[in-house]
């Protein structure tokens, strides 16, 4: 199947040797994502060859996020030129590594995102070389039908329980379901005025497929020392990452 979005051509479930492609979004600004797509990834990475996939415009780059801005390694400034037959294995050897997970970030420093057409055939190269995808998707794109949230198998949408998040997930349900993928919440808490799981569920129409609580700790620890393998987002990532099938 070829999935199409603007600028975009994607050959989808052409192969059965094809990875996983799990895309997460924020139902809202600051909802978190980023940091549950870095955590399902390094649980992912620890049964199969995973790449996390930073697509997040509006974004310094997710090697921020986990202490890597100073490790050689390609970002995706430096893929400019891949385009058509792209090898993916190379691609995936010139990354830099958090532990197990290789990672394709944006560039603070070269802050032009991506050509949609590089980032299709890169992304089409990856399946091919790894087991699992984890894209943290840039909400503003998939609102617009901009991103390649259309070719993902399974779709999280971390989602802060208050009425800003409802808004916001609304706003981009039509671009998530649909397309075949798996879609489903990742709830936050606690909840500024209430509003329960199952009542975000029912007033978005998706499923819930985990909950996490509001650490802390991790936010402080991420300042010194990038994202933390312990706590309460890294057990919510590995509950999640069982229920969707990408770790045992």
């Amino acid at each position: 199947m070829l999935v199409t979005q603007p600028g975009v051509v994607w050959a989808a479930g052409v192969s059965s040797a094809r990875a996983l492609v799990v895309g997460i979004v924020g139902g809202r600004g600051g909802a978190g994502a980023s940091s549950f797509a870095a955590a399902l990834a390094r649980r992912a990475a620890g049964t199969s060859a995973t790449v996390l996939v930073d697509l997040d415009r509006s974004c310094a780059g997710i090697d921020v996020l986990l202490g890597l801005e100073q490790v050689d390694g390609v970002r995706w400034p430096d893929l400019g030129g891949a385009r058509g037959d792209v090898d993916g294995g190379q691609v995936v050897a010139l990354l830099p590594r958090w532990g197990r997970c290789a990672v394709l970030s944006t560039d603070r420093s070269r802050p032009v995102p991506p050509d949609p057409a590089v980032v299709a055939d890169v992304l089409h190269a990856l399946t091919t070389a790894a087991g699992v995808l984890v894209l943290d998707l840039d909400r503003g794109a998939v609102v617009a039908g901009e991103s390649v949230a259309a070719a993902c198998d399974v779709l999280l949408v971390v989602a802060p329980r208050d009425l800003r998040t409802v808004a916001g997930v609304l706003a981009m349900r039509e671009q998530l379901v649909g397309h075949g993928a798996d879609v489903g919440l990742v709830a936050t808490g606690p909840a500024p005025a209430g509003l329960g799981v199952a009542e975000l569920a029912r007033a978005v129409d998706l499923p819930v497929r985990g909950t996490i609580g509001i650490d802390r700790r991790t936010a402080a620890a991420t300042e010194r020392a990038g994202l933390p393998s312990s706590g309460l987002l890294a057990r919510a990532a590995s509950r999640v990452a069982r229920t969707i099938g990408v770790a045992s």
